[in-house]
């Protein structure tokens, strides 16, 4: 059973519009409850967001298809409750850990959360929080944003028909993965699979894997030894010849041991009974971990043994994260980045309109499709502006077709048709401009987009989601209290020096 929010008020409880705020606090979580309060209060927005968060189910029970019944079960955690959480979790780039400390001891956080000052002593198990939190998804989440980003206009005394002018970039989100060589991808993937097949022993009564501990360090040690040769140089050459043997039979003994404990793991799953639910989730698993494994044997050896080259194409970068691509963007002092890149539209009041996580796509592949996708929501978009790394002559044909004006620079030689379109006042003001979308992608870095420590293609995709509509509510909450401040300094009166 779910409610958006418990409207019947307990004893002690303080209504969320009520709560007020120390205006002289600098730290970012007052602006955040700020934000979260308004959307609560404001009746429009309020509205809106309660029709998406009925949405907020987990799935049914005991495999069953679609989603539990909102008004049957046991009372579940409400929706807005886990709306604030999910906020203050990206919006303060913290883990479950400090999330649940502030759930259940800062005095502001729990007014917001609906709970009472003295009568109240719900408390907030870690799980608890990793489950709810874990409902959204970056579809509802995007129409939460899009609620956001309409309530910060109105808060500003604008409106979004007017005309939206908005620049995009991209920036690389890190996967929460170790620099990959084939030996620790071999180690991560061997290690795993000794873990799951003893598991599978044990729930079985099967014999062989009692030593399970054992087995992983004696792998680690021979790794220890791999990796400690690699790094080994000498000038001498009748050393190097001496130690390039020493590290060709490191690596035979390094890969025996794998394929020893991936030939018992072979053996072992022969034995298990296939009929119960438990026994074939972990051999999907096992399986999974012996073909990494098997892969990174069979590209180690013919790489350091059989001096072959193993093409990009047939590398993989993490065995827990397979979605993690090899990001070169040119920066300085940072060759290699690892992780997916994400596309961010914010617009010129410092909202962001539109994301995207681009798998497998490039910044001139995206130009188009996201812009198309941001105009859907936001039909007043009327200029954008570009980097370097978006242009593509088809992409500045199809962008003028959808905005009155595209400021997309364009690689190479200008020509005099090009000269004049780039040195026109509207495309010089807009380009100068564009150098403020780097505040917004600094601003997501700070609060979470750094690095998602979330698993999976699904996990990823919902922190970033996430992140953005954190930071669109801390800057509605922004925005709020510098008006709050104003108005109490246009209530004070100018300053009177004392005579």
């Amino acid at each position: 059973m779910r409610k958006v929010i418990d409207l019947q008020m307990r004893l002690g409880e303080k209504d969320i519009g009520t709560i007020e705020f120390d205006p002289k606090s600098r730290d970012d979580i007052p602006q955040i409850l700020r934000g979260l309060q308004h959307i609560y209060t404001e009746s429009e927005a309020r509205e809106q967001i309660f029709g998406i968060l009925e949405e907020l189910l987990p799935k049914r029970v005991g495999g069953k298809k679609g989603k539990a019944d909102p008004n049957n079960g046991r009372p579940g955690m409400a929706q807005w409750k886990i709306l604030v959480l999910g906020v203050l979790r990206l919006a303060l780039n913290m883990d479950y850990d400090r999330l649940q400390e502030l759930a259940n001891q800062h005095n502001t956080i729990r007014q917001m959360l609906g709970h009472s000052d003295w009568m109240d002593d719900t408390r907030y198990e870690l799980q608890t929080l990793k489950d709810n939190v874990g409902l959204f998804t970056p579809e509802i989440l995007d129409r939460i944003n899009q609620v956001v980003v309409r309530a910060g206009y109105r808060a500003l005394k604008k409106s979004p028909e007017e005309g939206i002018d908005a620049r995009a970039d991209s920036f690389v989100v890190e996967t929460d993965v170790h620099f990959p060589t084939d030996i620790n991808l071999l180690l991560d993937a061997v290690r795993k699979t000794i873990e799951i097949a003893a598991k599978l022993a044990k729930e079985n009564g099967l014999k062989g894997w009692r030593r399970r501990r054992d087995y992983q360090k004696h792998l680690k040690r021979l790794y220890r030894i791999v990796q400690k040769l690699k790094h080994s140089t000498s000038k001498d050459e009748e050393k190097r010849k001496k130690k390039a043997k020493e590290i060709q039979q490191a690596y035979r003994n390094y890969l025996k041991l794998a394929q020893s404990y991936l030939d018992r793991a072979e053996e072992i799953r022969g034995q298990v009974d296939l009929s119960t639910a438990r026994n074939t989730a972990l051999l999907a698993k096992l399986d999974n971990y012996m073909s990494h494994a098997k892969r990174q044997i069979d590209q180690t050896d013919r790489r350091a043994i059989k001096g072959e080259k193993i093409p990009h194409a047939e590398k993989v970068l993490s065995i827990f994260e397979p979605h993690t691509e090899w990001v070169v963007k040119g920066k300085a002092g940072v060759p290699v980045e690892l992780g997916l890149r994400v596309c961010v539209v914010e617009d010129k009041n410092r909202f962001i309109l539109h994301h995207q996580v681009m798998e497998k796509l490039t910044d001139e592949q995206i130009a188009v499709a996201i812009i198309q996708e941001t105009k859907a929501r936001f039909p007043a978009l009327r200029a954008v502006s570009f980097d370097k790394g978006f242009y593509s002559p088809a992409n500045q044909v199809q962008l003028a077709e959808c905005l009155e004006l595209v400021v997309l620079p364009k690689k190479g030689k200008l020509s005099q048709a090009d000269r004049a379109r780039e040195t026109s006042p509207e495309f010089v003001c807009l380009r100068r401009q564009h150098s403020a979308v780097e505040s917004a992608i600094n601003a997501l870095e700070v609060h979470g987009l750094d690095r998602c420590p979330d698993h999976g293609s699904d996990g990823f995709k919902r922190y970033v989601a996430l992140a953005v509509v954190a930071r669109n509510i801390q800057r509605l909450g922004a925005v709020l209290r510098q008006q709050d401040a104003d108005k109490e300094r246009r209530r004070r009166g100018p300053y009177k020096k004392a005579a």
